[in-house]
């Protein structure tokens, strides 16, 4: 005996219910598998039974065994064509009514005009069912039994009353077997459709998070790398007259890398608890504006801040935004912009918006690369992965995003965040 058999002994034991359970749901599966098969079976079952309790007829009628299987064994194939089993049982009923007696065989009609009503659409089951009761009138007429209590009439509405009502609990069962299908069906399909929207927000919400990680690692990176080109670059120029101002740049270029691999760390979520960087580099916010404008001071861009209104009501998501599209301004105009530039930074807050105004008057360097602004008409071509990840910053609040050359030279960046009852926050990173 293996564990498979075991198993629902054990639980008949201890869980009757869930062996019942169990057996029924073998029975489904079966029925499932081999369709045809458990209905020969049902048929020959069907069969024995309504020999059983006709035996003495059938002993001294034999030619009668050939309408009792020829009414009971087409119920064989009754799920793979049950409107023409119905009419085959119909038929070989209507023969039995020319020729013999009425036998507890003819329950194969009600049989299959159950399967019809369970499978067909309703109109043949109304075809099938108006012929079964046809044959009801057809039986009553002939094979109506003598009472003596009764009138003949009184007989005959009797006996058709009980007929019918035995074929229209066949139709009405059938009916309610195959609306429950349906509603299984539909409860499955549903379930279905659900799971694929499942996948698909899945799905959605990978590519969203992987479009804020390729964010947030290039104004990281690319911020801190540009700084870290300038220093040094100011440092092997000033080293030979000023060694002094070079070894500050070299200082200012470490600090810098150290406080981009704690960036990195925190965004990638393995900075500990106890490691010193984590209360010396804060989450970025409108806070540590300050410190990007004396980060990019040093590195050779003269950088004003104009900070306006109160900032405490602000939410952190919104300020890491602020302070990402500042930093990103901040670095094309580094990176793009020839030397002598000067950047403006304006940052007005309130209770409803955050207005944020980035602007530079410097010359863009002719075949300069990058993304997001830029001064001058060089920087039309700074389109790229920083403008989309600004635009895209900006549209999580329902604010748009405007960058473009200024009239008398130079580059504008303009910002509005909505800060509405129900903002889409960024999480920070």
């Amino acid at each position: 005996m293996t564990t498979s058999d075991l198993l629902p002994a054990a639980l008949g034991r201890r869980f009757p219910g869930a062996a019942r359970g169990l057996a029924g749901l073998r029975v489904r599966l079966l029925t499932q598998r081999y369709p045809t098969t458990v209905d020969f079976g049902f048929a020959l079952v069907v069969l024995v039974l309504t020999a059983a309790t006709h035996g003495r007829h059938l002993h001294h009628h034999p030619g009668v065994w050939l309408l009792q299987v020829a009414l009971v064994l087409p119920l064989t194939f009754r799920r793979r064509a049950p409107y023409a089993v119905f009419g085959v049982t119909a038929a070989v009923a209507f023969v039995q009514w020319l020729t013999s007696a009425g036998m507890p065989a003819d329950i194969a009609v009600l049989l299959a005009l159950y399967t019809v009503a369970a499978h067909c659409p309703r109109r043949r089951t109304l075809v099938a069912y108006g012929v079964a009761e046809l044959g009801v009138v057809l039986a009553v007429t002939r094979w109506l039994p003598h009472n003596a209590f009764d009138s003949p009439l009184e007989s005959w509405c009797k006996a058709a009353f009980m007929l019918s009502g035995a074929t229209t609990a066949a139709a009405v069962l059938g009916l309610n077997v195959r609306a429950r299908r349906a509603q299984l069906g539909a409860l499955r399909e549903r379930a279905r459709e659900l799971e694929l929207q499942r996948d698909q927000q899945a799905a959605l919400a990978v590519a969203e998070e992987r479009s804020r990680i390729a964010r947030e690692m290039h104004d990281i990176v690319t911020h801190n790398l540009s700084v870290m080109v300038a220093l040094a670059d100011g440092a092997v120029y000033a080293n030979p007259h000023a060694p002094d101002r070079a070894t500050a740049a070299m200082r200012q270029s470490a600090e810098t890398g150290r406080q981009a691999l704690t960036d990195m760390r925190r965004f990638l979520g393995v900075l500990r608890a106890d490691e010193p960087d984590a209360l010396r580099h804060p989450q970025p916010g409108l806070g540590q504006l300050e410190a990007l404008a004396a980060q990019v001071r040093a590195a050779g861009l003269p950088t004003e801040l104009r900070l306006d209104g109160d900032s405490a009501a602000i939410s952190p998501g919104a300020q890491l935004t602020v302070y990402r599209l500042v930093q990103e301004s901040l670095t094309n105009t580094l990176k793009h912009t020839a030397p002598g530039a000067r950047a403006v930074v304006v940052v007005r807050c309130s209770a409803a918006a955050v207005q944020l105004e980035v602007r530079d008057d410097g010359r863009a360097v002719p075949g300069g690369s990058g993304s997001g602004s830029g001064g001058g008409p060089g920087g039309s071509a700074h389109v790229g992965h920083g403008l989309a990840g600004m635009r895209e910053r900006a549209a999580a609040y329902g604010g748009g995003l405007t960058a473009g050359p200024l009239p008398g030279g130079g580059w504008r960046v303009a910002v509005t965040l909505d800060l509405g009852p129900d903002p889409q926050e960024v999480p920070p990173s």
